[in-house]
């Protein structure tokens, strides 16, 4: 509370009235009120120095010199960036019977589109787009293709972002599977130097001493 620390400081400091007020967002007469115990009463000051918000140092050095203004002090501490999480798309109850014709207009003219794109961009789940893609959906027969923007599901700024959103992510997949390709080189694009062929290798006889056939093999085994 700017009052708070207001109090605390015109009690246990020796700075001017525009220096707390400047620091605590009020008016220097405000800050004499409260020193004249006209304004405030009751309020129990709360010490800057023991929340963070001052250093008995900046206190110190604004006290010799009345025309330095107080700023708030660094945290000692710097808290991690928490991502919040993504609220489900809300549509309005009348207008979520139109859903169908609206997946179905995606599908039919945007098949780039995943099914979490659609989610994204109409609030409907995974399981109503899987039966209207298989046409089990229970009200099938009277779903028609119409635009998400004429529906009021979307504005055609949304329409227009997510398309190009699924393009330029389709266009990164295609770079990398190039990419991935052109990584694969032959031989002779990796060495520089043709590949020769080796010549086809032929059933003919050596051209050492004929080979003894199977009869005179069987004599010799019986010699033995």
């Amino acid at each position: 509370m700017p009052k708070a620390t207001a109090v605390w400081l015109v009690d246990n400091t020796g700075l001017s009235f525009e220096q707390i007020a400047d620091f605590c967002g009020l008016h220097p007469l405000e800050v004499k009120g409260i020193a004249d115990e006209d304004v405030a009463k009751g309020i129990k000051g709360q010490d800057p120095v023991a929340t963070g918000q001052l250093t008995r140092e900046q206190i110190a050095d604004a006290e010799k010199d009345p025309k330095k203004r107080l700023k708030m002090a660094a945290p000692k501490h710097k808290m991690p960036n928490v991502r919040q999480k993504r609220a489900p798309r809300y549509t309005p109850v009348s207008k979520r019977q139109d859903k169908p014709d609206a997946v179905y207009w995606i599908i039919r003219n945007h098949p780039e589109f995943s099914d979490s794109d659609i989610i994204k961009l109409i609030g409907t789940t995974k399981a109503t787009i899987a039966k209207i893609r298989e046409r089990s959906h229970w009200n099938a027969a009277n779903i028609k293709a119409v635009d998400p923007v004429t529906l009021g599901l979307c504005s055609q700024l949304e329409l227009d972002l997510a398309v190009s959103r699924v393009n330029a992510k389709r266009e990164r997949a295609e770079k990398r599977a190039a990419r991935k390709g052109a990584s694969l080189k032959t031989i002779a694009e990796t060495t520089g130097e043709p590949l020769v062929e080796l010549p086809a290798r032929e059933d003919a006889p050596s051209e050492g001493a004929p080979a003894p056939d199977d009869a005179v093999l069987s004599s010799e085994l019986e010699q033995d």
